[in-house]
């Protein structure tokens, strides 16, 4: 019997965990990846993300990054040549890369919500689900506990996921507010 790889144990983990709905995702939430070998692993933290922003009409900010102590900006995924980024995933994790980054926030800033919060079946269970307005993802979403989620990012195309853990954020008033 052949090993389990650690994307499919992290797939059978997240396939463990119960649904959530699309209302019950309203709110800033805070991310970090789940290492199991997708070639995005760490390339999310060194540019500086910071998690996700879901709107009462289930519009969602798919990408916040940090910009300096407080603030975040959200970036328009559509802006982000995808295909090119998980063939160079290795440059993402570097130095260069993360200050450029953050050099090119500026333009890569998204003007309004870049994805919609739907329901949709995976693996034969419907629950939340992310789906972006201009690249082919959608981020599956299954509940950890009261305040966590796991996600399991799926691109068009390509069989690896992308894991990542979500937690509820409640912003202190006058901090981590997001640039218009």
């Amino acid at each position: 019997m052949r090993p389990l790889s650690e994307q499919q144990k992290t797939l059978e983990k997240f396939l463990s965990l119960p649904p959530i709905r699309p209302s019950e995702m309203i709110g800033l939430w805070q991310g970090r990846g789940i290492p199991s070998g997708h070639p995005f692993d760490g390339v999310l933290e060194n540019l500086g993300w910071f998690g996700k922003r879901f709107t009462s009409q289930l519009r969602a900010d798919a990408l916040l990054f940090r910009s300096g102590q407080h603030r975040l900006t959200p970036i328009d995924p559509a802006r982000i040549p995808l295909r090119l980024a998980l063939r160079f995933h290795k440059v993402g994790r570097t130095r260069p890369v993360k200050n450029l980054f953050s050099y090119l926030q500026r333009g890569l800033r998204a003007k309004g919500p870049v994805a919609s919060l739907q329901t949709m079946s995976f693996h034969g269970v419907t629950s939340a689900a992310i789906i972006y307005d201009e690249q082919p993802i959608v981020d599956h979403l299954r509940r950890i506990d009261e305040h966590r989620m796991m996600g399991a990012m799926v691109i068009e195309g390509d069989e690896r996921i992308y894991f990542f853990e979500l937690e509820r954020v409640e912003p202190p008033s006058g901090s981590a507010r997001a640039d218009p």
